[in-house]
């Protein structure tokens, strides 16, 4: 890393300028001595070619000129535009005739245009970091950059075959950090190929490309169909589609699937975050019924709080599974951990496939139109059995009663993907 802005030179290094460039010199020629390959950071490059370009470009060229076989202008700061780097690569590209890379922060949001933007000036080295992880709001973002290269630009930076692998790369490296996936990430988020609204779908239906600018399978992605009071006709059997539940062109069913998820979502469902509720509405309207592993009887939390500021949470759910009536009683570190965990002690002795379920997030959000604590309550759940994940909902006017909801259909959807067969 060597400094290139003339005010860093000074404040930071505490030496002259013309040390400095002899500094630049002495290590890459050192480096190279000793059969180095260098790669030289100019740190705060673009600050420093504002304030004194002609400076910038002597460390640029001390660099080069002693070996260096890159020479990288950072933006450290993270505060430069497309078009501002675009123009200062050429500039520098076409002045010192140096092997140039980029660096790029995300302060302003274009770290990745600013990649591609140096790039396109002649850049040919790139600095990135895997979801864009890095200080302050990060750094650019690894997977857009590569994916541009390769299908926008048509350069093989990647083995073949490997593009496909990116989508998986980045999740795996998200639970490495313990950091959740944005959705929204380009290429590689769960969003990033979501479809909604019947005149997207209806256009889907045709062609998926009318409103997709890759096939996500070539970044390991898929395309989603989100269902929503915004749903047609198109959007529902695309869904069933993707779910693998064949509707058969039967349009009094898809018509009764569109009006019901209308009716639930006026209520405050939700079904774009929650595709495994979907699913079993769906089939139980093309199956005549809701999927039924278990009946619940009743069901019950109990929240005491003690003497000392402590508190104690017990549940205990009362259910009839294969013909056998269960009562199940067990404490958790709050309500709804009680809940599950009961609902655990009362199913896994006949499902045993439920002890490899883990809840894995939580959400709890207060719908408008009441307030404070009479307002509608929604929970999401998202639910993992090792191999997969999968989101549930739930409504209701109090947490509990919708965590339920959302618990149950979790269940209920986890035996369905382990291929148990419902009871009678």
């Amino acid at each position: 890393v060597a400094k290139s802005h003339d005010r860093h030179v000074e404040l930071a290094l505490r030496t002259t300028l013309e040390e400095n460039l002899a500094m630049v010199r002495d290590t890459v020629s050192f480096l190279r001595e000793q059969g180095r390959r260098v790669f030289v950071d100019c740190e705060h490059f673009f600050d420093g070619y504002r304030a004194d370009p002609e400076y910038a470009k002597a460390v640029v060229r001390a660099a080069a000129g002693a070996g260096a076989d890159v020479v990288v202008l950072c933006d450290t700061n993270g505060g430069m535009l497309p078009a501002q780097v675009q123009a200062v690569v050429a500039t520098v590209l076409a002045d010192t005739g140096a092997r140039l890379g980029i660096h790029a922060q995300d302060d302003t949001g274009c770290a990745v245009a600013n990649t591609l933007a140096a790039v396109d000036a002649g850049a040919t080295h790139v600095q990135c970091t895997a979801n864009g992880y890095g200080e302050r709001v990060g750094n650019a973002n690894l997977f857009p950059v590569v994916a541009a290269l390769e299908l926008k630009y048509g350069r093989k930076v990647l083995p073949e075959g490997r593009l496909r692998e990116m989508t998986r790369i980045s999740h795996a490296i998200a639970e490495v950090v313990n950091l959740t996936p944005s959705t929204h990430q380009p290429y590689v988020g769960v969003s990033a190929f979501a479809h909604k609204a019947g005149l997207h779908a209806s256009a889907i239906k045709v062609d998926p490309d009318l409103y997709q600018h890759i096939d996500p399978e070539q970044v390991g992605n898929t395309m989603r169909m989100l269902v929503s009071d915004m749903a047609g006709r198109a959007s529902v059997e695309l869904k069933g589609k993707e779910l693998g539940i064949d509707l058969g062109g039967d349009r009094e069913l898809v018509g009764r699937v569109v009006e019901r998820v209308k009716e639930r979502e006026l209520k405050g469902y939700t079904y774009e975050a929650a595709d495994a509720s979907f699913e079993l509405l769906l089939r139980a309207e093309a199956e005549g019924g809701p999927l039924k592993y278990f009946e619940v009887e009743s069901w019950r939390a109990i929240v005491e709080d003690r003497p000392d500021g402590s508190h104690a949470n017990e549940a205990t759910v009362k259910l009839w599974a294969k013909s056998e009536r269960i009562v199940a009683t067990a404490e958790g570190n709050g309500p709804v951990n009680a809940l599950d965990r009961a609902l655990r002690v009362a199913l896994e002795r006949i499902y045993p496939q439920l002890a490899k379920l883990e809840l894995v997030d939580y959400k709890v959000r207060i719908l408008e139109g009441k307030h404070g604590t009479h307002s509608t309550t929604r929970v999401l759940i998202s639910t993992s059995d090792g191999a997969g994940e999968w989101s549930t909902v739930g409504v209701a006017d109090n947490v509990i009663a919708a965590s339920w909801q959302a618990l149950e259909d979790a269940y209920t959807y986890g035996l369905l993907r382990a291929g148990v067969e419902p009871a009678a």
